[in-house]
Formats: structure tokens, C-alpha cells, sequence
């Protein structure tokens, strides 16, 4: 059985993206990226949400082989290699090593990590967070870089609301401060 890992970058206010709906957040550099990279090659099944998943196709053109840095090249390797589930009711068709899933998102991803080794990422806050409801996220991973967006997406889906235990702390390069928390056993 797969662990479900929602995983994304965010700022110190809780927003993965600011009030445009653009991502606003630092780029990665060198040694995060490589965390990302290894990150990536680590899934088994990445789940995406269409708004995320349009955003990180990106990673599938061709020019990407030809990046600049090493390090930007072999994410896109690793992004391709890894299977996508893309949840949409608007999407007709989906890139390479994806599948587009129309259906019963809790349904599907109880099957998903049922039948699957490894982590699975979840990739899209709209997604998490019915997933989050779902109580299917077993570890959210929040990395979070020393800027303030004022508004925006945010990370937790509004009105969810979690217990959580801490499961450790990472320290990266850009002030950028990775939290680990897993769902907490309630008992009353």
C-alpha cells in the first residue's frame, strides 16, 4: 500500500500561489531542485489536479533536454519517467505517461494506493484538498520560503480543518524551511 505525500511550495502566510493566481514564490536553486529531482524520481504515481498538471507540462518539452542547467534537465527526465494520474472534467486528452481520470477522485485514489508501492504525490491544493476531506493524505510536506504573498491559493483548502503531528524539519538553501506533519490520531 502507497503512502499519499502533499507536497508544495509555499510562503511563510500559507499560499502556494499569490492573488493573480500566478506562482509568485522564488524559483528553486540548485540544492532544492535536487531535493525536487530526487523527490520526483521517488514517486510512484504523481496525482494531479489540471491547473497544476497544465502548469508543470513545462517539463515535457523538448527544449528541456537541451536546458542549460543539469539539474533542470534531469528534473524533466524524472518528471517524464514517472506516471500522472490528471484529475479534470475539462481536459480532453493528457501528455505523455499521464492519464486523464473524469471520475469519482476518492474512488480512484483508494484504488491507487491500494495497488501501489511507494509514495504518491498529490500535486494541485483543489486536489488535496478533496483528498484531505477523503482523510487519504497520510503526510503533507510544506515547504515553506521566507516571503509573505498577502493572499492567494493556499496550501490548506479552506475550511479543512486537521489535526496534525509533527514528523520533522528540513533546512534548504533560499531560507527555505521544509515541515513535515502527518494526520494526528484524535482521542477524546
Amino acid at each position: 500500500m502507497a503512502t499519499i505525500v502533499y507536497a508544495m511550495l509555499t510562503s511563510l502566510d500559507g499560499y502556494i500561489a499569490g492573488p493573480s493566481g500566478e506562482i509568485d514564490l522564488p524559483v528553486p536553486e540548485e540544492e532544492l531542485h535536487r531535493h525536487f529531482n530526487d523527490e520526483m524520481r521517488r514517486t510512484s504515481i504523481a496525482l494531479c489536479g489540471r491547473r497544476m498538471y497544465e502548469t508543470m507540462r513545462f517539463w515535457d518539452r523538448p527544449e528541456r533536454e537541451i536546458a542549460a542547467e543539469d539539474v533542470e534537465r534531469d528534473f524533466a527526465y524524472a518528471w517524464r519517467d514517472t506516471p500522472k494520474v490528471v484529475f479534470s472534467t475539462t481536459l480532453r486528452e493528457v501528455g505523455p505517461n499521464a492519464r486523464l481520470a473524469k471520475g469519482d477522485v476518492e474512488a480512484v485514489a483508494r484504488a491507487l494506493k491500494a495497488d501501489t508501492d511507494g509514495e504518491i504525490s498529490v500535486s494541485g491544493a483543489d486536489l488535496a484538498g478533496h483528498l484531505a476531506l477523503a482523510g487519504l493524505i497520510d503526510e503533507y510536506r510544506l515547504y515553506m520560503h521566507p516571503v509573505v504573498l498577502g493572499g492567494g491559493k493556499p496550501y490548506f483548502r479552506s475550511g479543512l480543518s486537521l489535526a496534525l503531528r509533527p514528523l520533522g524539519t528540513q533546512k534548504f538553501t533560499q531560507g527555505v524551511m521544509l515541515l513535515r506533519y502527518a494526520p494526528a490520531a484524535i482521542s477524546f
